[in-house]
């Protein structure tokens, strides 16, 4: 690498005023006009007590995904960092307002800046982890002297009642087996919406800044099979077919528009596969896990947390749970926002001390791709 990288600025925007449990249907609306008889059980397991919606009560939108990205951008120019300054634009969302153009160029054509390079990673959780090491990769090689990294989410409008087709609650089953929940019901009463943005420069600012030391993405789906999907649908045989291979009116009929989950591969891979990861890692890098002062997991649900930690443990790597540091209970799971709401909550409320070491960890169900990424404080 002929640079090092920095994260010099970050920011984030949570669209109107945080949503309590008790009135996300308000926002959602009920699937024929029922109130769930799931939503209790799901939102006790996955430990979830406000999240923000780009709607208002009645499904009404506020924004679109392009300019919740763009407002987050807007708030790293200053005097310092200047809008005629930057060089590159990287972002990532699971959730675009249209398939093209590019969401990159949606965000690009709402920020009064000069033309300037962009690039656009879409899929899930990790599209803002992809986006971040291409930004990292471009800053560090000398491609850019600096690059704005984003991640957005505009999950709510996918989770409006009229999108679904009738479906059968069953909830004692619920109550026996958590993973169960983590069908159409769990994803409707998880998700939520929000944006942030990094800025990573040559060049380390004068207040606090983050050395990225490397980060490492791994995907298996030459192993795996689709486990997380949305404008498709599995036909007999397992293989995902895309909402082009149906007619239009099975798009409603068959909800292929809306987001499902092969609960059985979450539960017996999602952890697993995510720990071997980072296994992997610490051998290859020689990282000394101990080394490590802060631990930020994306958790889609606290329903994982022990799960993830008993694995760690019996793979011998110890982090101890007073290093982790997450808040999916009070902004949800926004999907690839999600790491950068935990960084930018533990750069404003800890005292950070040059030389601590911050350890982020993606995880994406979709077909089983995971991210970490190392920071050093400066």
């Amino acid at each position: 690498m002929l640079n090092e990288a920095y994260i010099t600025g970050i920011t984030k925007y949570l669209p109107n005023e945080p949503v309590s449990n008790d009135e996300m249907e308000d926002y959602l609306g009920m699937i024929n006009n029922s109130p769930s008889r799931a939503r209790r059980i799901v939102l006790r397991n996955n430990g979830i007590t406000t999240r923000y919606y780009a709607l208002k009560k009645g499904g009404i939108p506020t924004h679109n995904n392009a300019e919740l990205a763009a407002i987050a951008v807007n708030q790293l120019f200053n005097e310092r960092f200047k809008k005629e300054d930057l060089e590159l634009l990287v972002c990532g969302t699971a959730s675009p307002d249209q398939i093209m153009p590019s969401h990159a160029s949606m965000v690009h054509g709402l920020l009064d800046v000069p033309s300037i390079e962009i690039a656009s990673f879409a899929g899930s959780c990790c599209a803002s982890m992809q986006a971040l090491k291409y930004a990292y990769l471009s800053v560090s090689t000398g491609n850019t002297r600096n690059a704005v990294c984003t991640g957005s989410e505009m999950l709510s409008h996918w989770m409006l009642a009229k999108y679904f087709e009738n479906e059968t609650q069953n909830e004692s089953k619920l109550k026996d087996n958590p993973l169960l929940a983590f069908e159409k019901e769990f994803l409707r009463w998880m998700l939520s919406d929000g944006a942030g943005a990094l800025l990573i420069e040559n060049k380390p600012a004068k207040t606090l800044s983050l050395k990225i030391e490397w980060i490492d993405i791994k995907s298996y789906a030459n192993e795996m099979e689709t486990c997380m999907y949305v404008g498709a649908e599995k036909n007999e045989n397992g293989q995902l077919q895309g909402w082009c291979r149906y007619e239009p009116e099975e798009w409603l009929t068959k909800s292929i528009f809306s987001m499902k989950q092969d609960t059985r591969m979450l539960g017996q891979y999602i952890v697993p596969l995510g720990g071997q990861f980072l296994k992997d890692i610490i051998n290859k890098r020689n990282l000394d896990i101990e080394s490590i002062d802060y631990f930020l997991p994306h958790l889609s649900s606290e329903f994982f947390r022990e799960h993830i930690y008993t694995e760690l443990s019996k793979l011998g790597i110890n982090i101890p749970k007073e290093k982790w540091f997450t808040n999916l209970s009070k902004v949800g799971n926004v999907a690839t926002v999600s790491f950068i709401l935990m960084l930018e909550e533990l750069i404003r409320t800890r005292v950070l001390k040059t030389g601590q070491k911050i350890l982020i960890q993606v995880p994406e169900s979709a077909r089983f791709t995971y991210a970490y990424a190392l920071l050093t404080v400066c």
